[in-house]
């Protein structure tokens, strides 16, 4: 029997804000079609449940028309149960204003609610945990040794035990209670690690990412249970993926020097994605740092890019102490200052330019 473990779908959600409002709504719809490639999957590979662990839809204002779309999916797929846990971003059952009651889409609650199916002797239970269950819920967690037992649940993980952290998840107080698989909801990235001699614990990550803080292979959980036996295969999507890049440009003078060791650094990444670029290292102030140029020459090569200067200045401040110039002056009196060395650096370079007769970028 195949189950299918996925969270964070976040549908409707906001997308990156340096997007362009064409390619945010692109992005929206890219990811229904993330739901629906991972429903074909099912579908193909005879999976029989879809567990959804928290935060479905990004708000509890998602659009009616989305929601009819998502419900659409589920109906026409009666062979496969969608079991639904709320998350922080399910304020409420989003579905309720819709009245449409579907027998293939079952949720859970603030007490546990278990799902049996028989066939691999096997016990899905989960609980939305909240202020108020936090502190009970694992005591009131009883599981039967001899089922297959799977767990539900969404939020943060913590090893402490305080009716303070609200929503999040005590990982040792799960320990030795018979949890095979303990399928969680919240983080944006695969994680799997062990939970006690017998089981392990979760977080599917989302099915694509919404921004740089989500990087890495984005995708679903397919857990195969077969005479007792619980195998876990994390099943990538390929839509668009996000790219953190530092490029060094330590000791680079010109524009194009610069523009190669980019060119150079992304030359893997794949059209379809996006990318930020971080300049890094350390610059002398006769370095052009030319980011519109930077961006123009390679905007076309991805489906976004961002270049960020977070070089430093290769400054020998001493130099200036005696100048007698305007530069020196300008220099001098930056450094008295009172602000953290970065921005000094910052303002001089802009300064220095300026009385250089450059264009700057403010």
């Amino acid at each position: 029997m195949k189950i299918i473990h996925c969270s964070d779908l976040h549908l409707d959600s906001r997308m990156e804000t340096n997007l362009s409002r064409e390619q945010a709504v692109e992005r929206k719809k890219e990811f229904f079609l993330a739901f629906e490639k991972m429903i074909f999957y099912a579908k193909v590979n005879e999976v029989k449940v879809i567990i959804i662990a928290g935060d479905f839809f990004d708000n509890s204002h998602a659009g009616l028309s989305l929601k009819k779309k998502v419900l659409s999916l589920i109906v026409d797929n009666p062979d496969i149960d969608f079991l639904y846990l709320k998350g922080r971003h399910d304020s409420k059952n989003v579905f309720d204003d819709l009245e449409i009651e579907i027998s293939n889409l079952k949720f859970f609650s603030e007490e546990w609610t278990k799902y049996s199916y028989l066939e691999e002797n096997l016990i899905i239970s989960g609980i939305e945990v909240s202020k108020e269950n936090n502190m009970s819920l694992y005591d009131s967690l009883i599981l039967d040794k001899d089922k297959v037992n799977i767990v539900v649940m969404h939020g943060p993980e913590a090893n402490t035990y305080s009716s303070d952290t609200e929503d999040f998840i005590n990982i040792r107080e799960l320990q030795n209670k018979y949890i095979d698989y303990l399928a969680l909801g919240y983080l944006h990235d695969f994680k799997l690690e062990k939970l006690d001699n017998r089981g392990v614990f979760c977080y599917s990550g989302s099915l694509s990412g919404r921004g740089f803080d989500e990087c890495g292979l984005k995708g679903f959980v397919v857990v195969d249970i077969n005479n007792g036996n619980v195998e876990v295969e994390f099943a990538p999507i390929r839509q668009r993926d996000f790219y953190k890049v530092e490029v060094d440009i330590s000791g680079l003078l010109t524009a194009k020097e610069i523009l190669e060791r980019i060119k150079d650094a992304t030359k893997n990444i794949d059209s379809k994605d996006l990318v930020r670029v971080s300049l890094v290292g350390d610059v002398s102030m006769d370095c052009d740092m030319d980011l519109g140029y930077f961006y123009r020459q390679c905007k076309d090569d991805f489906y976004f890019i961002k270049i960020v200067d977070r070089t430093k200045l290769a400054i020998d401040y001493e130099d200036y102490k005696y100048d007698a110039s305007l530069k020196g002056e300008f220099i001098r009196t930056i450094l008295e200052l009172d602000m953290d060395n970065e921005e000094k650096d910052k303002i001089i370079i802009t300064g220095i330019k300026a009385l250089s007769g450059e264009d700057i970028e403010l």
